[in-house]
């Protein structure tokens, strides 16, 4: 029967409120549950003020919904597991593997097949894989486990029952909860009891200021209020300050405003967006892809006009596209991001996203909210001035009696004056024990004051009002001027005012104090006694900034990152606190400015806007979107509902343990410490691990390039391979290895001093620079092998050796070259990981050091052991290593030489 009841009115209500389907929420419904008596309310919601009984709560389950949000479902383990390998790079290794597979055995002879090199191949991807999964599954453990730390409870009306207390996902439409100081909005409320109901709503909107709610609403509602401005509304994710209050439950779950929010960012078109690092990661693994496209047939045309057999040709075509393929790239990609996060977790910063680390190091904007971000997310009491606008402590003891003999719950600013009173004058203690409360008028809106009568058994009474600044000069007949009581002449109150507004101009919340000999009227005291005071001075609130914020605002400058704030709050409170943190205050944009601006021109504001007030959601997200439109790496932190549509949309979303869970869903990183220095050095770390994989990258690239370059010239003028597949390959394998230090490498400081983020053509520019140099020297290497080193091994010049002599004499050479090629690699190893001067200026750790030394060992003496035979490597003379050691020399000066002439080009090396 309340089923059919609960549907016949949800249809009511959907054609009232234009909605499509019974169950749909929104700004319509807000307003309309809003707008009706509570009484109709009720009946048109099936409820009472009793509360629900428990049959009636599982049928309002049942019809309305569970009240937990929209969260994005975790995909499955095997979903995950195949997520963790789907990476660009991989990709490329792959294909290299099919080839490999085609090459090596498909069209290879019976006796020749081997699969040796897709098999190595396999094992990479494996590794880079497992490895990505496991950070993954770690980071979102731990994510889902700040989530599960405390269960929150509140208070309903059940019928028969009372009132129980119960989880907020046993909450129902319907529901009737009581509040008080410190409650948790449990879902969206309108309210049918209140008083001095403040709450707070930063989560929401971003404003710092506390909020009155009452259960009456103050006139018609304007069609532009927005409804969280509504004053008998309550939301999911706000927070009782002080006072009390009754609602009922009109939206649970994904219908409330917070579950909008989620289920748009559940749809993932919010995360439908390619961020610096993955726009990176595609260029480069383009360039690769278009170099294999462009050697191949480059490769099988030369080797086929020279060989004439064009089968072979394009086999050996093809293993030069495994030979140009770092094949440990997403090996050492995902061990240098994986060294980041542990560094990070250090810094206690959880990964919920690998790539979010080279993210992060690529930022040169970072957005963030002001509410708790920048400030202490608290009220504190700046000033105390007497109508002359001077401290006094008068002033002071004045409102600590008002707010101490209140019996009202304290909200945040009279704890604030209780506090900074007994700070100022400690004395001020013993006005508690002198004086007793005869009566009081509680705040209430309208008046906009709160006012208190005291007595100490030795005079009449004393009554003391704080409140709006506007209110209480109102009800003020004189001013207290150097202790004694003068009229309030229109010039003095005009100058009283003036300097409120200026505090106003500051950020600051302004309060009047004034005060009355007299008891009351033996009816009480009454609206009609706030008459005829005496000013006595005014009080000025401020949300302060956070001690540590100048301080990191300025290390993120002195990292080339600019700080822009977007926030819900007022311009003028934002500029306030930007201006004390040190950013310029000189262009401001509000949300009715941005939602005036096309795209190209808000893009064009926004790079030299530094603070964006009052917006709402879809504005941050619009904010964020414009930045990185001009191309900039934009990371955004925050911790609220209204910011998570920004964080999702930038490039590296950042949010805090104690934010809510949209906002922790939208975020790739999470902060244990709402603090931006740890971010700062959050972003060091990023960029040290972007530079240590800019390293590899581009050292390796080159060098492959390179070997790809010998093999063309070789492939012209050697009537032999310088170097079969299976050699190139263990070649790349040996020193891939060596580089697997390179994440515990040491950084320079002037690579991380200014942003870093993947860039495809200053790696394509290295590689088409240093590439050759590596090149020239195999040249110079082949030709003292072909004519000096191989000739006196195999007995003679090749054109006149016979079978056995030409296979001594290919093995030698093909020996050699190995040997060669893993020595001035390892070498460029040390010269291309800094900008300085290698060795003297700039060391390498001990861990790539060491493996360098490993790798040189280990192909050195490759091919005088059994191994080396197998691999049709032969054992080369001694003679040979003096010719190699001026080689290396000459390629250390060579390459030093190149390294010095980008600096100046491009003022960058890596």
């Amino acid at each position: 029967m309340l089923l059919a009841t609960l549907f016949s009115r949800a249809l009511a209500r959907a054609r009232t409120v234009n909605s499509p389907t019974p169950n749909a929420a929104g700004s319509d419904w807000l307003r309309h549950v809003a707008e009706a008596s509570p009484a109709r309310l009720l009946d048109e919601l099936g409820t009472r003020d009793g509360g629900l009984s428990p049959d009636e709560v599982e049928t309002m389950r049942a019809f309305w919904g569970e009240n937990r949000l929209g969260h994005a479902e975790r995909p499955s383990l095997p979903r995950r597991a195949a997520a963790a390998f789907l990476d660009p790079f991989t990709g490329i290794l792959v294909l290299i593997a099919i080839v490999s597979v085609l090459t090596d055995w498909v069209f290879a002879t019976s006796g020749a097949r081997d699969l040796t090199t897709p098999a190595i191949i396999a094992v990479m991807v494996l590794v880079s894989g497992m490895l990505r999964l496991v950070q993954g599954e770690r980071s979102d453990n731990a994510a889902a486990a700040l989530a599960e730390m405390i269960e929150t409870t509140c208070t309903v009306e059940r019928a028969d029952v009372g009132r129980v207390e119960v989880s907020l996902d046993e909450v129902v439409v319907g529901d009737v909860v009581h509040l008080s100081s410190g409650s948790l909005v449990p879902a969206d409320l309108r309210l049918i009891a209140s008083r001095d109901l403040f709450v707070s709503q930063s989560a929401l909107t971003g404003e710092s200021l506390d909020v009155e709610k009452h259960h009456e609403l103050d006139g018609p509602i304007p069609s532009d209020a927005a409804v969280t401005d509504l004053d008998d509304l309550l939301f999911l994710g706000s927070s009782v300050i002080s006072g009390s209050g009754v609602g009922v439950v009109v939206a649970t779950g994904t219908s409330t405003l917070i579950g909008q929010a989620a289920t748009e960012l559940s749809s993932g078109v919010a995360r439908d967006r390619a961020t610096a690092s993955g726009e990176g990661v595609a260029t480069t693994s383009r360039l690769l892809v278009g170099l294999m496209l462009v050697m191949v047939p480059v490769v099988a045309l030369i080797s086929g006009v020279t060989t004439g057999d064009w089968v072979d040709a394009l086999l050996f075509s093809l293993s030069v596209a495994v030979g140009l393929t770092p094949e440990m790239l997403p090996v050492l990609v995902t061990c240098c991001l994986g060294k980041g996060a542990v560094d990070l977790s250090r810094d206690k910063v959880i990964v919920k996203r690998l790539d979010a680390i080279s993210d992060l190091g690529a930022v040169d904007v970072l957005c963030c909210d002001k509410t708790g971000t920048l400030t202490e997310d608290r009220v504190v009491l700046e000033r105390h001035l007497n109508v002359l606008g001077e401290d006094d402590v008068e002033v002071l003891r004045a409102a600590f009696m008002n707010s101490f003999f209140g019996t009202g719950m304290k909200n945040l600013v009279d704890s604030a004056i209780i506090r900074r009173t007994l700070e100022v004058d400690p004395s001020a203690e013993g006005l508690c024990d002198r004086y007793a409360l005869v009566d009081e008028l509680p705040f209430d809106f309208e008046r906009r004051r709160v006012s208190v009568v005291v007595d100490d058994e030795t005079g009449p009474g004393l009554l003391i009002c704080k409140g709006a600044i506007e209110e209480v000069v109102e009800a003020c007949a004189e001013a207290q001027v150097r202790g004694e009581a003068v009229p309030l002449a229109p010039e003095l109150a005009n100058a009283i005012m003036q300097r409120a507004a200026s505090l106003a101009d500051q950020g600051m919340r302004v309060l009047g104090v004034a005060v009355r000999e007299g008891s009351p009227e033996a009816g009480g005291l009454a609206q009609e006694g706030e008459k005829d005071m005496v000013l006595v001075g005014y009080l000025a609130f401020l949300d302060p900034p956070k001690r540590s914020a100048a301080a990191a605002v300025a290390a993120l400058a002195g990292h080339g990152i600019s700080t822009k704030v977007l926030t819900g709050d007022s311009a003028r409170v934002a500029a306030h606190v930007c201006g004390t943190l040190g950013i310029p205050t000189d262009d401001v944009l509000t949300g009715a400015d941005v939602a005036a601006l096309g795209d190209e021109e808000l893009s064009e504001r926004a790079e030299r806007a530094t603070i964006f007030a009052k917006l709402s959601p879809a504005q941050k997200a619009r904010v964020v979107s414009a930045l990185r439109a001009r191309g900039h790496a934009v990371g955004f932190m925050g911790d609220g509902v209204n910011d998570a549509a920004a964080m999702a949309s930038s490039d590296c979303g950042i949010s805090v343990d104690s934010a809510v869970d949209v906002a922790r869903e939208a975020a790739d990183l999470i902060l244990l410490e709402k603090d931006l220095l740890v971010l700062e050095r959050g972003i060091v770390c990023g960029r040290r691990t972007l530079a240590n994989m800019a390293k590899y990258v581009k050292m390796t690239v080159s060098s492959n390039f390179g070997n790809i370059l010998s093999v063309l010239v070789a492939a012209t003028l050697l009537p032999f391979l310088p170097m079969t597949a299976v050699q190139l390959l263990l070649l790349n394998l040996i020193y891939d290895v060596t580089c697997t230090a390179l994440p515990w490498d040491r950084v320079d400081d002037e690579l991380v001093a200014a942003p870093r983020r993947w860039d495809g053509r200053s790696i394509r520019r290295f590689m088409i620079f240093v590439g050759p140099i590596s090149s020239a020297f195999d040249v110079i290497t082949f030709a003292a092998l072909f004519f000096v080193v191989c000739p006196g091994v195999a007995g003679g010049p090749w054109t006149a050796l016979d079978g056995a002599g030409k296979t001594i004499f290919v093995a030698t050479f093909q020996a050699g070259w190995f040997v060669e090629s893993m020595w001035t690699q390892t070498l460029a190893v040390h010269l291309i990981r800094t900008q300085r001067r290698s060795f003297i200026e700039s060391r390498a750790s001990g861990k790539l050091t060491a493996l360098g030394l490993a790798g040189v060992g280990l192909s050195t003496a490759l091919p005088f052991t059994p191994l080396g035979a197998a691999l049709d490597l032969a054992p080369l003379p001694l003679g040979y290593f003096a010719l190699l050691a001026a080689i290396v020399v000459l390629y250390a000066a060579s390459l030093s030489l190149a390294k010095r002439h980008l600096l100046r080009r491009d003022r960058s090396f890596l």
